[in-house]
């Protein structure tokens, strides 16, 4: 497990390498859900999600010899974008692995970084080819089971602690499970009392069939937020997950979509769907706990473009 001094030694190797990004109380979500809301805004971090956090902390403690040899991740988008980055500023050769339905943009971003990017059929096959290519000598940096990754993205939950006003209830979407791993064992050794949730959308529902099975199982997945489609949760994330965490809940993509239109509206902030379906489970938080709720969400990104939101805005009849 993941203890709090792991994360704050993350802390203190990515500082200067990433945003600490705003904490800020949201007026217009605390009117919409009739409950005060506090959010950690990721979105605003370099490459445009939490990801940098735990690919900063991964490449900055490799050896020469595994710089040497070049990186290699399979992503939905987000990882990969911050893995590109990353790398370059480091100076390490960078592979991507993404399925065909990764978001055209995260291609690019990561195309242009300098990343060499390897499209797959699908996310099984992503992972795969990402096992293959770290036998044939890359280094991994996984996106979610990695004590060190997992370090990182618990800075989120470091900096959520410090500048948060008290909260009763903290959200974050699931995709391996990496952030809310860490946020979880931040929050846990910081602020105990707090109640900690997991949101995924259907179609991409991992953790929340690992912990129906009792540990990672395969899932099909068929949700269009592909950075949340994890084929599996690791035994790393599914620990943290199963100890710390109050519940994982489930929400359609339709209300995910829902949610980054009300995050526009309501919080004035651009937010992929991924962190669009924590405004639906916010609702289901709420009615379970009743009054005196005080809601944290994590924010984890905001790569999606506007092309992407209108498509699916059109096909789920959202206008």
């Amino acid at each position: 497990m993941i203890g709090i001094t792991d994360i704050e030694t993350a802390a203190e190797r990515i500082a200067g390498h990433v945003v600490r990004t705003p904490t800020v109380p949201s007026p217009g979500l605390s009117a919409l859900l009739g409950a005060p809301v506090t959010t950690k805004l990721e979105l605003l971090q370099r490459t445009g999600s939490f990801k940098v956090r735990g690919a900063a902390a991964k490449l900055l403690s490799l050896t020469e010899a595994e710089r040497a040899a070049g990186v290699v991740a399979v992503s939905g988008g987000n990882h990969g974008i911050a893995l590109a980055v990353m790398a370059a500023a480091l100076d390490v050769k960078a592979t991507v692995v993404m399925p065909r339905s990764a978001p055209v943009r995260a291609v690019e971003i990561a195309e242009s970084a300098g990343a060499s990017v390897r499209l797959t059929d699908g996310m099984d096959g992503a992972f795969a080819l990402m096992t293959r290519l770290q036998q044939e000598g890359l280094t991994l940096v996984h996106p979610f089971d990695d004590p060190v990754v997992i370090a990182g993205q618990g800075t989120v939950g470091l900096e959520f602690a410090a500048d948060a006003g008290d909260l009763t209830d903290v959200l974050v979407s699931i995709g391996g499970g990496g952030l809310i791993a860490g946020v979880a064992a931040a929050l846990r050794a910081l602020r105990p009392g707090v109640r900690i949730w997991g949101v995924e959308t259907e179609g991409a529902q991992a953790m929340s069939e690992a912990l129906a099975a009792g540990g990672p199982v395969p899932v099909e997945l068929t949700s269009i937020v592909s950075t949340l489609s994890a084929p599996a949760v690791s035994p790393l994330t599914y620990a943290h997950v199963s100890e710390l965490v109050t519940e994982v809940l489930v929400v359609p993509d339709r209300e995910a979509v829902r949610g980054s239109l009300d995050l526009a509206d309501h919080a004035k902030v651009w937010a992929e769907p991924a962190a669009g379906c924590l405004l639906p489970a916010a609702r289901r938080v709420l009615e379970r706990v009743g009054e005196g709720a005080r809601l944290g969400l994590v924010v984890c990104g905001g790569n999606a473009t506007t092309g992407d939101m209108m498509a699916w805005t059109d096909h789920f009849a959202l206008r």
